[in-house]
């Protein structure tokens, strides 16, 4: 964006007007705080059904966002990959994993050593632990951490791609049966229980009951619940169930074969590359009417996440520390770490490229969601940055997947402080654990709402802490599961700047060379990336724009010539 000659009023006209979209997201976030708080001021919130009505519009836009999110990423990976050869792909790939996978174990370090630095389970109200301030909630759905990992493999290899759009795999253990409770006869010992007259005789009704082993002896209430080991665990009953939910791992590993399968075929397969083509400029085209409606839409989702929360004050006063301590690892991996790699890698202000994708991260944050936030993260990298789109739809798809850097941090952050609020003590052993386990937790982590919660269990389990203290955390988990969000999208948008930038020149030599063979002027790399000649790919296949400072040229190359 240029300045030269401008004024002031013009220049904050020609802003307004090219990043209006921007401004209007975060207007909508902040008066959808404003609404959210002024309504819980009238008492609104109390009612059920008023939380329902407010949020039922941001219900509705969310709804819009993940309807597309299958046939996006489908077509986005498919479309970047049958545009590639297969080196050129796992060349890319490669890069863009070993990135993904560099910065999750740096989010997972950030983490561990701020929580074992502050501290945050010791800290309670008043000074007193914690332990006696949160009321620790019932047991969750229990799972080994063997079966957790397993479960990942298994849906990343679904043996229904229809049903991997609905739905994916989950172990699921029962208790032996000699642990089981015998059934018994309730009528038959109240029967036996009840006087000539009619009326039941207590006494003898709680012996009978003893006597079946329906009740434990001498006892006036039931056993307590408590989370089994993983010992214990490993001697249940193993069973398995499909939970609802989108198998996004498992839809991208197939779209990526699908993909490079289609890329080898040549001619063969060139109508089903067209197909998905067509499907992905469709999807875009649709993504951007939608976010026509993001302002409104995200300010009911805020103002409806608001009213939800009990009480701010007590949430504040028993886990202000531990939420202030994830922050702050949020914020030091996405504003200094990640644009510092950025710089490293690049020469290029980390800050000056993120703007561009600013409207992305906004949106991330309002809808906690990586995988709802993709068609826009595309859009702005694209648009605003430039990124090579053969780069964007290849690398953002499986960051949505698998780069989940602030997820991560969150996980080693909660587990260390679930443990200090047990008061155990985690050796180098276990804390590596946690640390390999976190970053195994947060791949296998889905880009929805809260999923980081689901997958935390996982890591606790791992270090042999109870899953029981999961539920301590859900009174700031809603906001921090946007913060959090946030980042993992900053992250995928570092991530595939690092990859465009250093695959230009591999890429442009290609486009240069299929451009030569159709008889056009010979680009060098250098020609076109440093002296700001722009190489356009667009999405028939064998077919090339080159826009050059004489015009814009494009080319069909021949038949043998793979892009």
């Amino acid at each position: 964006m240029h300045f030269a000659g401008m004024t002031a009023a013009t220049r904050i006209v020609h802003c307004l007007k090219a990043e209006w979209r921007m401004i209007a997201l975060i207007f909508a976030i902040a008066l959808g705080a404003a609404l959210g708080f002024t309504l819980r001021a009238f008492d609104i919130h109390e009612n059920p059904r008023n939380v329902m009505y407010v949020g039922f519009i941001g219900e509705v836009f969310l709804n819009m966002l993940k309807v597309v999110i299958l046939p996006l990423i489908v077509s986005s990976l498919i479309t970047g990959l049958a545009q590639m050869e297969s080196q050129t792909s796992g060349k890319i790939g490669l890069r863009a994993v070993a990135y993904y996978m560099s910065t999750t174990i740096l989010a997972v370090i950030l983490g561990i050593a701020l929580v074992s630095a502050i501290q945050p389970g010791k800290i309670g109200k008043g000074g007193k632990p914690l332990t006696e301030d949160l009321e620790v909630p019932d047991a969750v759905e229990p799972a080994t951490t063997a079966d957790t990992f397993l479960d990942l493999i298994r849906n990343m290899f679904p043996p229904n791609i229809v049903q991997a759009c609905t739905a994916q795999y989950r172990t699921v253990l029962k208790p032996p049966k000699e642990n089981v409770t015998e059934t018994f006869d309730l009528i038959a010992v109240m029967n036996s229980s009840t006087m000539p007259n009619g009326i039941l005789n207590t006494t003898l009704f709680v012996e009978q009951l003893q006597l079946s082993g329906a009740f434990p002896m001498n006892a006036t209430v039931p056993p307590e619940k408590t989370v089994p080991t993983n010992e214990e665990l490993s001697s249940w009953i193993i069973g398995g169930k499909f939970v609802e939910g989108m198998n996004i791992l498992g839809i991208v590993i197939f779209a990526i074969v699908f993909g490079i399968v289609i890329s080898k075929s040549g001619e063969e397969a060139k109508p089903l590359a067209n197909f998905f083509l067509a499907l992905n400029v469709v999807m875009m085209k649709v993504v951007g009417l939608i976010m026509w409606f993001a302002p409104v839409g995200i300010c009911f989702v805020i103002a409806g996440q608001i009213m939800k929360v009990d009480d701010f004050g007590e949430m504040i006063s028993q886990l202000g520390m531990y939420f202030l301590t994830v922050c702050a690892g949020l914020f030091i991996h996405g504003l200094i770490v990640l644009p510092l790699i950025f710089f490293i890698f690049t020469r290029r202000n980390p800050f000056t490229y993120l703007s561009g994708a600013g409207r992305a991260i906004a949106t991330a944050f309002a809808t906690s969601s990586s995988t709802a936030t993709l068609p826009i993260t595309m859009e702005c990298l694209e648009k605003n940055n430039g990124v090579d789109p053969r780069i964007s739809r290849f690398v953002l798809p499986i960051g949505a997947t698998i780069n989940m850097d602030g997820t991560a941090l969150y996980e080693a952050v909660a587990a260390i402080f679930v443990a200090q609020i047990m008061d155990i003590p985690l050796g180098f052993g276990k804390i590596l654990a946690v640390s390999i386990t976190a970053t195994a937790a947060a791949i296998g982590a889905a880009g929805v709402p809260q999923a980081g919660l689901v997958t935390l269990v996982m890591v606790l389990d791992a270090v042999g802490l109870s899953a029981e203290y999961v539920g301590t955390i859900l009174a700031v988990d809603w906001l921090l599961d946007r913060i959090r969000t946030a980042v993992n999208v900053l992250g995928d948008v570092i991530g595939t700047g690092i990859v465009d930038i250093s695959c230009r020149s591999y890429l442009a030599d290609l486009d240069a060379c299929a451009a030569e063979a159709a008889g056009g002027a010979v680009l060098p790399a250098e020609d076109v990336y440093y002296q700001h000649v722009e190489v356009i790919q667009t999405y028939p296949p064998n077919h090339v724009t080159i826009n050059n400072p004489n015009g814009k040229v494009s080319y069909s190359t021949i038949e043998t010539q793979k892009l």
